[in-house]
């Protein structure tokens, strides 16, 4: 298999898709992760195929219990008193090393896994239909336990919108919808409805140093250039971890004449939805 994986997506949707084949999973607000596990070690993987195994080293070490050859697909989470902390897995991800560890001995991550990529025995299995992956999957984690832990999933929708009404001040942000027989394909094969009012946008550039950039560039959903409102800390510092290897970037212009540096690949950022009105977006995550 390919390394780094690129990842299956989700659609956003304002209703969940209902009928004979679908599925549903809770959508667990963190960060994306795939997890890999080789013959002598364990690596984790960003959304953006940055390796990020430095930040989540909690997470690594419970997956070397997982039998070589084994890939999953899942979300890196952290609950505290019963909820799930956004706030915490942000400063997870932007802290040193030295500083990591430190978190994760605080606060212990968890990972919530969603889907199989490869198997210790049956190797690839990305071709076969979700319903035979989400078995592996669960055969493979069932001795396990936490903190490595499979997301629940129905193919009921009135149990998926229960989910989805009930749910929410645990954290989880919504519900994602899966065909049954779909295999798992890089791009937005899944469809998903976020209690969030907020919207994927493609980041095309930055202001300031790869080393500091102060905001963000993005192209919304009607093709307009928009710069972001500064960055947090925290996001300058993933934004940055992207940039590291990236290639050097051209100046360009905003539809509204800001300068700024373009920027390579396809790192996507969640924007409110209500401050693409303006002319400047609020970016509230890296994707």
């Amino acid at each position: 298999m390919e390394h780094p994986v690129r990842v299956a997506l989700a659609e956003p949707v304002t209703a969940l898709p209902r009928g004979v084949g679908w599925w549903y999973e809770p959508k667990f607000d963190g960060h994306r992760v795939v997890i890999r596990r080789d013959a002598e070690s364990a690596g984790l993987q960003a959304r953006s195929g940055r390796d990020v195994t430095s930040s989540w080293m909690d997470l690594a070490v419970a997956a070397m219990r997982l039998a070589p050859g084994t890939i999953l697909d899942g979300e890196a989470v952290i609950w505290i008193n019963g909820e799930l902390s956004f706030s915490a897995v942000q400063s997870r991800a932007a802290a040193s090393v030295a500083g990591a560890r430190a978190l994760a001995h605080a606060r212990p991550a968890s990972y919530a896994a969603w889907d199989l990529l490869a198997h210790p025995e049956a190797g690839d299995v990305r071709e076969r239909p979700y319903i035979q992956r989400r078995q592996l999957l669960l055969d493979v984690l069932a001795p396990l336990g936490p903190p490595l832990q499979p997301v629940p999933a129905t193919d009921d929708y009135e149990t998926a919108m229960v989910w989805y009404e009930s749910l929410q001040a645990q954290g989880i942000e919504g519900i994602v919808a899966k065909l049954g027989s779909s295999p798992y394909r890089a791009g937005r094969i899944w469809q998903k409805v976020r209690h969030t009012e907020t919207l994927d946008a493609k980041v095309v550039g930055y202001t300031g140093s790869p080393h500091a950039p102060r905001s963000l560039v993005v192209r919304l959903a009607d093709g307009q250039l928009r710069l972001s409102q500064r960055l947090t800390a925290g996001l300058a510092a993933q934004v940055t971890d992207y940039l590291w290897d990236a290639e050097p970037g051209q100046q360009a212009r905003t539809d509204g004449e800001e300068v700024f540096t373009t920027m390579p690949g396809e790192l996507v950022v969640e924007v409110l939805a209500g401050t693409t009105r303006h002319g400047v977006v609020t970016v509230t995550r890296v994707r």
